[in-house]
């Protein structure tokens, strides 16, 4: 069966409330039974001990006995639950309780019996008799003999002792559980109502709906962790989501701007407004071969981000990697008006080169597009004793501190109007971003408004 957590936690606090009761009263009554009878014991000798001095003490000069000091004692004896037998010192009966009060002797052990019984289910007691001498100063005069329940007995106030006590147990007991639960289930709601809300916002999160987030405090550490996760989780799908409406916005327009001219070309030269000539079937090729270089950089980026990416890797002068590319380069950046420096030294690192070619010459490429005339960009190499790190940074426009977290996504650029002079699909950084990856470096980014930006790729030496 399912029970909800509230419930789960409500029972386990009457459950352990409920076993330390239980095992209190076990624990004590043990230890009760284990002192009280040896208390019972001594108790007893003591009491028997009490009643010979007193017999003691009615023995006369001559021999005699004081009967009628002596049947006050018996009585007394009763009382407490002895039975009282004097002999004189040639063993001649002076006094025997059994005959003078025999019926309340009889109905006396049977109670005794009766209450053993009744805290015992198994008890085995019987009369017994303990001898004591009476001694005065002349010698030995006689004998006590006091008979009891044995080996030890309860008497109606023990037992109402240990009933009391077990009663207190039980009520103890009966309010300690019904505190509980009541504590229980207040604690419970304060910590499933966060859970529940989680769960909420989970299924909500499930069915597309990301706007949801938990706001309910709580002083539970696991529970502000749980809740902070899921609120995390909610917002980073939640950009997700709206990456993903941007991205099939912005492939559209990617692709309709060139079937549209393509379109537009067709139709004139069909309807016979164009006349098919050589510079316009050129202008509807350049669209053609935009499409077909889009579609290539998507199936590069597919290989590129898929598991089964293969990897050619050779030992080689990173640095010496870097000049020749930066070689290629001098024609555009001289064209533009842009400076270029490299500062490093050689470098060797084990990697696809071709590959780590492609993260060179897309950086380089976007840090030209988006440096102005008379800007400069500053590529540097330095190693460590695990790693090599390239730095590529320019003194370009730099990029919005809230398109950093997303640049190396699919189709995105800072550039909402996804002019072509600042930059092309949006997917460049997305490929160096995957490439870096399948070599277990890293690739960071840091960029001011205005002052330039700085790419660092980590790739292990």
């Amino acid at each position: 069966m399912i029970y909800s957590l509230r419930t789960r936690l409500s029972l386990s606090f009457v459950a352990v409330v409920l076993i330390s009761v239980l095992l209190v009263s076990v624990v004590t009554n043990l230890l009760l039974d284990k002192h009280f009878k040896k208390y019972i014991l001594e108790n007893q000798e003591r009491k028997n001990t009490e009643i010979v001095a007193l017999v003691r003490h009615q023995y006369r000069t001559g021999g005699e006995w004081d009967r009628d000091a002596l049947e006050s004692i018996c009585i007394s004896a009763l009382e407490q639950g002895l039975i009282l037998k004097v002999l004189d010192s040639s063993g001649k009966l002076i006094w025997d309780a059994t005959h003078n009060y025999n019926e309340q002797c009889e109905q006396m052990l049977a109670h005794m019996a009766q209450n053993m019984s009744s805290r015992y289910p198994n008890w085995d007691g019987s009369y017994v008799e303990d001898v004591y001498p009476v001694v005065n100063g002349s010698g030995e005069i006689g004998k006590v003999v006091l008979g009891y329940y044995g080996p030890f007995y309860f008497s109606d106030s023990d037992l109402e002792f240990i009933n009391t006590l077990n009663r207190l147990f039980l009520g103890v007991g009966a309010l300690s559980i019904v505190l509980s639960f009541l504590t229980g289930s207040l604690m419970a709601k304060r910590l499933s109502t966060p859970i529940s809300r989680v769960t909420d916002t989970a299924r909500m999160i499930s069915r597309g709906y990301f706007g949801g987030r938990i706001t309910e405090p709580s002083g539970t550490k696991e529970i502000v962790q749980l809740t902070e996760a899921i609120n995390n989780l909610a917002e980073t799908l939640e950009n997700q989501e709206a990456l993903r409406k941007r991205l099939t916005a912005d492939v559209a327009h990617e692709l309709r701007t060139p079937l549209a001219t393509l379109q537009s070309h067709m139709e004139a030269m069909i309807d016979g407004i164009w006349e098919p000539d050589a510079k316009r079937l050129e202008s509807c090729h350049e669209e053609i071969m935009r499409i077909s270089r889009m579609i290539g950089d998507i199936e590069k980026l597919a290989k590129y981000e898929s598991d089964s990416l293969i990897l050619t890797k050779t030992s080689f002068d990173v640095s010496e990697l870097i000049r020749h590319i930066i070689r290629n380069f001098e024609n555009e950046y001289a064209g533009k008006g842009v400076k270029i420096e490299f500062a490093g030294v050689g470098e060797i690192i084990t990697a696809d080169k071709d590959k780590i070619s492609q993260v060179i010459i897309n950086l380089l490429s976007n840090a030209l597009k988006y440096t102005p005339e008379g800007g400069l960009v500053q590529v540097s190499v330095r190693g460590s004793d695990d790693a090599v790190m390239i730095s590529v940074k320019d003194t370009g426009t730099g990029i919005h501190p809230e398109d950093l977290p997303y640049i190396f996504e699919r189709f995105y650029r800072a550039d909402k109007s996804r002019n072509r002079l600042t930059g092309g699909a949006g997917i460049g950084l997305t490929i160096a971003k995957a490439i870096v990856d399948a070599h277990k470096g890293s690739i960071q980014v840091q960029s001011e408004v205005d002052k330039g930006t700085e790419f660092i790729v980590t790739l292990p030496g």
